[in-house]
């Protein structure tokens, strides 16, 4: 039995003895009535979270056999049942509305969690956050095709000798009899696209061009649930640094659905970015300033909204020291900038950066409902003015500069404000899929404004409809 049990267990019988021996009866009255609404929001807490991987393990099995929560190439690609995963013997076909009702059901119990995270059991949150990492792990690829267009740039380069940079991956349909067996798992708005991602996933997505797509689609998964690990553990340690509760800071990334079971459950690869940039926010914690830099460039080499964080690293106030860590850590981002545009053109090339404008044209369609501001434009049924698009980014580039100038100022803390601008490019993006709702939440994880868990629970909710109405 551990010390705290019978604290806990006495704290009425405490509070009522104080006040038989002269202590304030307002104290001893309340006390009592305090404690067992702290032990209800622990209990209440406690099932919720650990309602998040049952729920996931729940999903993750119907996956398997359930169209609403497959992407839709497996349902239509030859062979596909290799991806579904060992959960596939035990697998079952839940209808649509089963579906909507479970994943609501996961977002709440998830929303429930971490509104009293503070009050769980820390032990309640790490194997509930381990369980669901495991769990999707296990599970079929959900939702999204991404995983099997990144084995098909891979692909391209490795065996087909193509630049992804500049070529989609219809380049290996081959004709109609020599059609490569990975394109049929490619989704069809992808097919004519370059890639978008950059240069040092390409290649390390280049370790699995030859393997099978069930072998290559669960080594993206693999690496996707470690790097999750990794930037738990970070959180872990910065929280610490920072003066956080860390077992909120885990639970607000780690029990996530966007981020755990979309996300690391579709094998994306933006948490190999969110690995590096969280590194590069510890090493900041610990002054290894050089080393931050470097982290943090790399981040953006994997996916380019890592780079959202360095202008506010580079811009935090350090006293007497501040132009000494802005110089080392500049150091660090050149000199690994340097040796990421080296590799990355002596294999693809100047048409590396074409992907930047790839991504234009990806966000700048105008006509889909997975943003915020285009869903209420298609439910209006009004196409999306290229005048108001244009200013919407110019109001977002002033919103980033506004929110570096004051972190420069002093007047706002620079992991507030690289959250606060994440949290604008979400809300401001022409195409948001309900994965990058993870780019936010280790930000959020390191700060205790309160407004910024608000718009936490917020932009969860609009990916979460987004996933929702994906279903349909």
């Amino acid at each position: 039995m551990s010390l705290s049990s019978p604290a806990r267990a006495s704290a009425p019988s405490r509070a009522i003895a104080n006040a038989e021996r002269g202590g304030d009866p307002a104290t001893a009255a309340q006390s009592p009535h305090k404690w067992l609404e702290d032990e209800r929001a622990r209990r209440r807490g406690t099932i919720a979270t650990i309602l998040v991987p049952l729920l996931g393990l729940l999903l993750c099995i119907a996956g398997t056999r359930t169209g609403a929560l497959d992407p839709q190439t497996i349902q239509l690609a030859p062979s596909a049942s290799g991806v579904a995963g060992p959960l596939r013997a035990i697998g079952f076909n839940l209808n649509v509305p089963l579906v909507i009702a479970a994943l609501i059901l996961l977002v709440g119990a998830y929303l429930f969690a971490i509104q009293r995270c503070e009050h769980i059991p820390k032990r309640a949150i790490v194997w509930s956050v381990i369980a669901f990492n495991l769990i999707v792990l296990l599970g079929p690829p959900l939702f999204s095709t991404d995983v099997f267009s990144y084995q098909a740039y891979a692909r391209m380069f490795a065996v087909y000798h193509t630049n992804p940079y500049l070529h989609g991956p219809i380049v290996m349909q081959g004709g109609v009899v020599n059609v490569d067996p990975l394109f049929y798992f490619v989704g069809s708005d992808w097919v004519n696209t370059p890639s978008v991602y950059g240069p040092l996933f390409t290649l390390l997505s280049g370790a699995f061009a030859t393997s099978p797509v069930p072998v290559s689609e669960f080594a993206f998964k693999l690496l996707a649930v470690l790097a999750s690990g990794g930037t738990l553990y970070l959180l872990w340690r910065s929280a610490k640094l920072r003066g956080v509760n860390p077992s909120r800071a885990i639970a607000v990334f780690g029990l996530n659905p966007l981020v755990t079971l979309y996300g690391v459950g579709g094998g994306h690869n933006d948490f190999l970015m969110l690995l590096l940039t969280t590194g590069g926010v510890y090493a900041l914690l610990s002054q290894r300033y050089s080393t931050s830099g470097v982290l943090i460039t790399g981040g953006a080499a994997f996916k380019l909204t890592g780079a959202l964080v360095l202008p506010f690293a580079l811009a935090a106030k350090a006293g007497s020291q501040g132009s000494d860590r802005r110089r080392a850590m500049l150091i660090g981002a050149a000199a690994a900038t340097a040796a990421i545009s080296a590799v990355s053109l002596e294999v693809f090339g100047f048409g590396v950066f074409h992907m930047f404008s790839t991504l234009k044209t990806v966000q700048g369609t105008g006509n889909t409902w997975q943003s915020v501001p285009g869903f209420f434009f298609r439910l209006a049924h009004v196409h999306i003015p290229r005048a108001l698009m244009t200013a919407v980014n110019v109001g977002l580039a002033a919103v980033l500069l506004r929110l570096v100038y004051r972190v420069w100022r002093g007047q706002l803390d620079w992991l507030d404000g690289a959250a606060w601008a994440t949290f604008a490019v979400l809300v401001s993006a022409w195409f948001l899929l309900p994965w990058y709702v993870s780019w936010m939440m280790p930000l959020v994880a390191l700060t205790s404004d309160r407004r910024l868990w608000k718009a936490t629970v917020f932009i969860t909710i609009v990916g979460s409809a987004i996933m929702i109405a994906g279903c349909l």
